[in-house]
């Protein structure tokens, strides 16, 4: 029996279910490998809040625009977060307006940058989940021990498990299970995930392993189980990585943080440590930012709750398209929109 047959029979009879798939490179794999489109009529999924750039806010673009306007600074970013709207501006359009905003791709580079502009503030937009979390707080350490003055961060990190818990207590929230991301999995474990009481599951990114992941929350639901079930035993352990944990604590303490969409999720964000506080550009020059409440009908926060699918806002596919969008769900790579519009609209 194929996977796709297993699925069909394990789900034949029962009622309409809603899987939530809590990673962002879970969704491009998902469209990519046409897995929707397969998959029974009454088993939907439906996309979370799985894309670090798509959670930030408007008010710390704003905040990291108004400082790539100080003449002596370098904003060091990834390359998604180049058109993320802020309140009346981006990245991509402060950089062509003079502003220096360098694309890196780890945190690492950071280094190098600082140490050849001495007479320059290099900061770091420090935006991701616990995946690229612990690189984050080894490049701190790694400054610190470098004895770099000229490196500091603007962060924006978040955790997953919070995020989880806030959605199961949303009532408009309807899923009866979860595909837990792997990539975050893999530094957590799987025992952070153990207060979710519906079935979970910790998939890898091939077709086979997301099919696998489905068919374990199908078997759960059959038989009245509510587990978290590890189906990327080659990477993800129970206890996770260790030696990436104790960085961030080491580094990094828990704070509430707010989330597009989802609101303020107490215990949720990452802040520098005090031990570490010449390396926080918000502790070292800190700027008072009036952010706007734009009057839009982006419905991203929607989305990335699950409650609406992209094609049910009216700006998708016209006024928010990738080239010119409106919401950072169609900007980033892992973005839900950006997705639903590069493989199906």
């Amino acid at each position: 029996m194929s996977l796709i047959e297993k699925i069909n029979t394990l789900a034949a009879g029962k009622k309409n279910l809603r899987f939530m798939e809590v990673c962002g490179t879970h969704t491009v794999a998902i469209f990519r490998a046409g897995i929707r489109n397969i998959l029974p009529p009454n088993v939907e999924l439906v996309s979370g809040p799985g894309c670090p750039v798509c959670v930030t806010n408007d008010d710390f673009i704003d905040k990291a625009i108004a400082y790539s306007k100080i003449s002596d600074v370098i904003i060091a970013t990834f390359g998604d977060m180049l058109k993320v709207p802020g309140s009346f501006s981006n990245l991509a359009e402060e950089s062509a307006a003079g502003a220096n905003v360098q694309i890196i791709y780890s945190p690492l580079d950071c280094l190098k940058i600082a140490a050849e502009n001495p007479t320059k503030r290099v900061i770091f937009l420090a935006v991701g989940f616990e995946t690229t979390a612990p690189t984050a707080a080894a490049t701190i350490i790694s400054a610190k021990n470098l004895g770099l003055k000229n490196l500091f961060f603007l962060s924006a990190q978040k955790l997953v498990p919070p995020a989880l818990k806030m959605l199961l207590a949303d009532s408009a929230v309807k899923v009866d299970g979860f595909l837990l991301p792997g990539h975050v999995a893999v530094v957590t474990g799987t025992k952070v995930f153990e207060f979710l009481k519906v079935p979970s599951v910790v998939a890898g990114f091939e077709p086979e392993e997301i099919l696998l992941a489905l068919i374990n929350l199908l078997q759960q639901i059959n038989e009245g189980r509510a587990e978290v079930c590890n189906e990327y035993k080659s990477v993800v352990k129970p206890e996770g990585n260790i030696a990436a944990q104790k960085i961030l604590a080491q580094v990094y303490e828990t704070v509430d943080a707010d989330w597009r969409g989802l609101g303020t999720i107490p215990k949720s964000g990452l802040k520098v440590r005090e031990e570490f506080a010449d390396f926080d550009i918000e502790k070292i020059l800190p700027l008072e930012i009036k952010s706007v409440k734009k009057n839009t009908a982006c419905r991203c926060g929607e989305v990335l709750r699950g409650i609406c699918k992209p094609t049910d806002c009216k700006l998708f596919g016209k006024a928010c398209q990738p080239l010119h969008a409106v919401g950072p769900c169609m900007i980033s790579v892992e973005g839900v929109c950006a997705a639903w519009y590069k493989y199906k609209f």
